[in-house]
């Protein structure tokens, strides 16, 4: 293994967890419950890995992913009850999504280093590992497929311009690909692109995207819009998104001085909540308060909740959807649109195949780079005043989603297959 991969890469894997543990208090409680996760893990693999039973191994980088395989998770429970399921992950994020997943136990990837990889095969000795998205480690891929591990990918996407796709990422990565032996596709141009990064043609299955159930299994029942017409909710929003929508909600309150906005920031922090309202001061606007203290007659709320954004959507008639202003930074469109909410979203939205599906659809609105805040302004008291064309959008939003499922039982299929190979 170690003469594939090349030397750089192997001194900055091996580096890495060193280097994390000089940047701040918070980067070191990480580290030590990864040291926490790995043992747990090896000490459930002695007490309870059944050998005479498949392991299946499922990886996802954070909570985003980790919810999109959530569903196929549960098929495979459902449908395989003598396996053993472990899921995995590298994002802090994901903790609390790992807590509600059907599984015989979770915990932390390990750093892709010889050492990581090696006694974390050697504890659990995987039947599959399956990879949720992407985060396809190299060192893990080539050590687990020496070592008989039957490899798959679901859910598999590479973004329009994604660096894999260029030097030196994708001579890196290509042998990691190569090790897939299943992979389940979201489109044919994904399918292209993970053939261009190594993937043998072959082995590459148009699954579609299980984010798809997963929303609307998760969002289920939740769908009646609330009394306010004109309250619009911002979720996983930056800086740059929180400046267009609080300069455009100045504009809206003049127009209709019932609307209410929502902001759930991307991280919540006491310095994000301070700028937020050293923001809003200076723009005039009311003071803001948290969600759970709010009166019905306070109009900027801001959330400092994690975990609960799916649902803060249905607090309103309008969805905003953060990081479309940073490359490849958005949050999943899904979940309001699954709620039957017409959303908006910045201008890198467009890079997003989930965006475009519900742009055509007229669901969905980009804001442009410039005069944002404007653009935001109009949509927002028009969809307002206009309840027949904001339903509209919202019911096409839903079909969207709808017409998306089924790539849940599609995925579940591929690994059944991939661990009866």
């Amino acid at each position: 293994m170690t003469t594939t991969l090349p030397l750089p890469y192997r001194i900055a894997t091996a580096i890495a967890p060193h280097v994390a543990s000089l940047a701040s208090a918070s980067a070191r409680d990480v580290l030590r419950a990864r040291r926490e996760s790995a043992a747990a893990l090896a000490g459930w693999a002695t007490a309870c890995r059944d050998r005479s039973r498949p392991l299946v191994v499922v990886h996802a980088a954070s909570a985003g992913e980790l919810r999109q395989a959530e569903p196929v998770i549960r098929r495979l429970r459902q449908r395989q009850p003598e396996w053993q399921l472990v899921a995995t992950y590298f994002s802090p994020s994901a903790l609390l999504v790992a807590r509600q997943l059907e599984v015989d136990v979770t915990g932390y990837f390990p750093w892709d280093t010889v050492a990581g990889v090696t006694a974390f095969l050697e504890a659990l000795e995987p039947t599959a590992m399956v990879w949720c998205k992407h985060d396809l480690w190299p060192a893990a891929a080539i050590a687990a497929r020496s070592r008989g591990v039957r490899l798959g990918m679901i859910a598999a996407t590479v973004r329009p311009g994604s660096r894999r796709l260029r030097w030196p990422a994708r001579t890196l990565l290509e042998p990691a690909y190569a090790t897939l032996g299943l992979v389940g596709a979201v489109s044919e141009e994904d399918a292209s692109a993970l053939s261009r990064l190594g993937v043998a043609p072959d082995r590459i299955e148009i699954a579609g995207d299980p984010r798809y159930d997963a929303v609307l299994e998760r969002l289920d029942g939740n769908t009646q819009p609330p009394e306010r017409a004109s309250t619009l909710v911002a979720g996983s929003t930056w800086a740059a998104d929180e400046d267009v929508l609080l300069a455009a909600f100045r504009q809206v309150l003049e127009q209709r001085p019932s609307s209410r906005l929502v902001l759930v920031p991307h991280r919540p922090s006491p310095s994000g909540w301070k700028r937020i309202r050293r923001r809003a001061a200076a723009l005039g606007l009311p003071e803001p308060v948290l969600p759970e203290d709010a009166a019905p007659e306070d109009a900027l709320l801001v959330s400092q909740e994690v975990g609960s954004l799916a649902f803060d959507y249905a607090q309103g008639t309008i969805a905003y959807v953060g990081g479309g202003y940073r490359r490849g930074g958005l949050h999943s469109v899904l979940e309001p649109a699954a709620l039957g909410r017409p959303v908006l979203a910045g201008p890198e939205a467009r890079d997003s195949r989930d965006a475009r599906l519900l742009n055509q659809a007229e669901a969905l609105e980009y804001l442009p780079r410039r005069r944002g805040a404007a653009v935001l302004e109009a949509w927002w008291v028009n969809w307002a005043r206009d309840t027949a064309w904001r339903t509209r959008a919202g019911r096409a939003a839903r079909r969207v989603v709808e017409e998306g499922q089924g790539a849940a039982d599609r995925c579940a299929t591929l690994i059944e297959r991939l661990v009866e190979t």
